[in-house]
C-alpha cells in the first residue's frame, strides 16, 4: 500500500470513556462531552496535524453488572450518559475539509433504510468523507430500550449484520445507477426514473421496497470498518471491512492477528491491499520519558477502582471485585477461561513483578498503553508497523490532551522518519485511505455486485432477492 500509516483520532461522546475517574482532571475536558466549542476544536487540531480520520465509538444503553446495580455506572459515568456521535461529526465535517469522520452504528439500533439515509446524507455533507464501523451488538438495558431480543450467540449476531449490511449495499449501489441525476433544466428532468429503481429485498428480518431517497453520494457507500474478535466476526471483518480495528496489546499478538484477518479475507477473495488493520493504541507522551511516565503516574492517581472494574464486568461479564486485588493473574488462567485473552494481555504488560488482579482493575488501558517522549513512541509505532500494522486509533487517556501531545511531539517526529503523511491526498476517505482505488467500493467488495445491478428501466422482481 503506497502511503504511510493511517492515524484516527478516537473518541466517545462521553465523559468517560477509558480511563474512568480521570474526567475530575483539572486539564482534562471530557465533561464538556456535549458541546461543540470541545468538538470542533478537537477537528481543526487534527486537520491542522494531518490525522487521517476522527472516529466516535458509541454504546446503546446502560452496562449491566452481574448484581444489575446500574446505579453505579450513572454514579461514575461508565460511558454514561453517552450522546449520538453522528450530530457531533456534522459539526466537525462543516469545520473541516479532509480529515475523516467516522462513527459506530450497531446493526440492531436502526433499520438499514434509516441508517442508509442518513450515511448518505452525511456523506454529502462532508463531500465523502464518512465511514461506518459495523457492531453487531448491544448491552441488554440497549436491546431492551429498543424492544429488541437478547442476541446472545454470535453467530446470530453476524446473520443479523450480514442481512443489515446486505440491504444497506443494495440501497447505495443498486437503486441509483450511474447517470441517474442528470438535472436536465430544459427538459425539466432531474432524475431519469428509467435508471432509478426499487430494490424489493425479502429476507428473514427486513422488507425493504426502496429506492433510496437519497442520490449517490460522493462514495455511494461509505468506508466500512469493523472489529470483528470472534470466529465469525473475523470472517465477517475479512469479507466486508476496509479498516479492521484490532486491539493486540503488543506486536507479536497483532502479527498473528492480522495473519489470520488476511488469510481468512484471501479465502474471500481479496486481496492485502484491500485492507487497512489499524491498531489501538493508548499514548501517553511529552517533551522526555521523564515527563510521559510523570503524566502517566498522574492519570494512574485519579483512575477510580470500582469504576474501572465496572467497565471490565459490564464489557465482559467478569465480576473482578470477587477476587482478591492481589491475586496473581496467573492463577486466573484456568479458573477464568473466558478471560484468557484479556489476562494474557494484562500478564504481558507488566514488566519486573507478577501481574495481579489490581493491574488489570487500574490498567484495563495499560495493556495498549504507550509511554514515552517521541523516539520511545515512534519506536513502539514501528515495531507494531513490523508486525503488519498499517494504522493506529489513538485512544485518549485525557480529551484533549492526549490529542493535543500527540500532534505536539510525536507527529513531527514520525513525518520526518516518513511514517506519517504531511498533506491530505487529494478525494474522498477512501481515496485518501487507499491511493489510487477510486471513491467507490472496488470489484472485490461484496458490496460492488450490485452496482448498476438492475436493468435500465426495471426493478428487482419482487420475489426475488438480488
Amino acid at each position: 500500500m503506497n502511503r504511510p500509516p493511517v492515524y484516527n483520532f478516537f473518541f466517545m461522546d462521553t465523559p468517560s470513556h477509558f480511563s474512568h475517574g480521570a474526567w475530575r482532571m483539572p486539564d482534562n475536558r471530557s465533561t464538556e462531552y456535549n458541546t461543540l466549542d470541545l468538538w470542533v476544536g478537537v477537528a481543526k487540531l487534527a486537520e491542522e496535524a494531518k490525522i487521517d480520520g476522527i472516529f466516535f465509538a458509541d454504546v446503546l444503553g446502560l452496562y449491566e453488572t452481574q448484581g444489575k446495580d446500574w446505579g453505579k455506572m450513572v454514579r461514575h459515568a461508565v460511558q454514561f450518559p453517552v450522546s449520538d456521535p453522528m450530530m457531533v461529526l456534522s459539526a466537525m465535517a462543516y469545520a473541516t475539509k479532509d480529515v475523516g469522520l467516522m462513527c459506530t452504528r450497531s446493526v440492531l439500533q436502526t433499520h438499514p433504510f434509516e441508517f442508509a439515509r442518513a450515511a448518505a446524507t452525511f456523506d454529502h455533507l462532508s463531500n465523502g468523507r464518512f465511514g461506518w464501523n459495523i457492531v453487531c451488538g448491544a448491552s441488554k438495558n440497549g436491546a431492551r430500550c429498543m424492544g429488541l431480543p437478547d442476541v446472545k450467540d454470535h453467530a446470530a449476531r453476524y446473520a443479523w449484520a450480514e442481512e443489515f449490511v446486505d440491504v444497506t449495499y443494495k440501497l447505495w449501489e443498486a437503486s441509483w445507477d450511474e447517470g441517474a441525476v442528470v438535472k436536465d433544466g430544459e427538459h425539466q428532468i432531474y432524475a431519469d426514473p428509467k435508471r432509478v429503481h426499487k430494490i424489493n429485498h425479502k429476507s428473514e428480518r427486513y422488507s425493504v421496497e426502496g429506492p433510496l431517497d437519497v442520490e449517490p453520494s460522493p462514495q455511494r457507500t461509505p468506508v466500512i470498518f469493523q472489529a470483528g474478535g470472534s470466529g465469525p466476526g473475523v470472517t465477517f471483518a475479512a469479507k466486508h471491512t476496509e479498516g479492521a480495528f484490532l486491539i493486540s496489546g503488543n506486536p507479536e499478538a497483532a502479527k498473528s492477528k492480522v495473519e489470520g484477518m488476511l488469510a481468512e479475507a484471501l479465502k474471500a477473495g481479496r486481496r492485502k491491499e484491500d485492507l487497512h488493520f489499524i491498531e489501538g493504541i493508548a499514548i501517553i507522551t511529552g517533551a522526555t520519558d521523564e515527563e510521559a511516565r510523570a503524566k502517566e503516574a498522574d492519570i494512574e492517581a485519579n483512575l477510580n477502582d470500582e469504576a474501572q472494574s465496572l467497565m471490565y464486568q459490564g464489557a465482559t461479564g467478569i465480576d473482578l471485585s470477587s477476587y482478591d486485588p492481589e491475586t496473581p493473574l496467573e492463577d486466573l488462567l484456568d479458573t477464568a477461561p473466558g478471560m484468557r485473552g484479556g489476562l494474557r494481555l494484562a500478564i504481558d504488560s507488566v514488566q519486573g513483578r507478577k501481574a495481579v488482579v489490581r493491574d488489570l482493575i487500574r490498567g484495563s488501558t495499560r495493556t495498549y498503553r504507550a509511554v514515552g517522549g517521541p523516539e520511545t513512541i515512534v519506536k513502539r509505532i514501528q515495531e507494531f508497523l513490523d508486525a503488519g500494522i498499517t494504522g493506529f486509533n489513538l485512544l485518549p487517556m485525557t480529551v484533549p490532551g492526549s490529542a493535543e501531545d500527540f500532534c505536539k511531539y510525536v507527529a513531527p517526529e514520525l513525518k520526518k522518519r516518513g511514517l506519517m503523511q504531511s498533506e491530505y491526498c487529494p478525494g474522498t476517505l477512501r481515496e485518501k485511505m487507499f491511493p489510487g482505488s477510486g471513491p467507490y467500493l472496488n470489484e472485490r467488495h461484496p458490496g460492488f455486485k450490485y452496482r448498476n445491478s438492475i436493468p435500465e428501466g426495471t426493478d428487482a422482481p419482487s420475489d426475488q432477492v438480488l
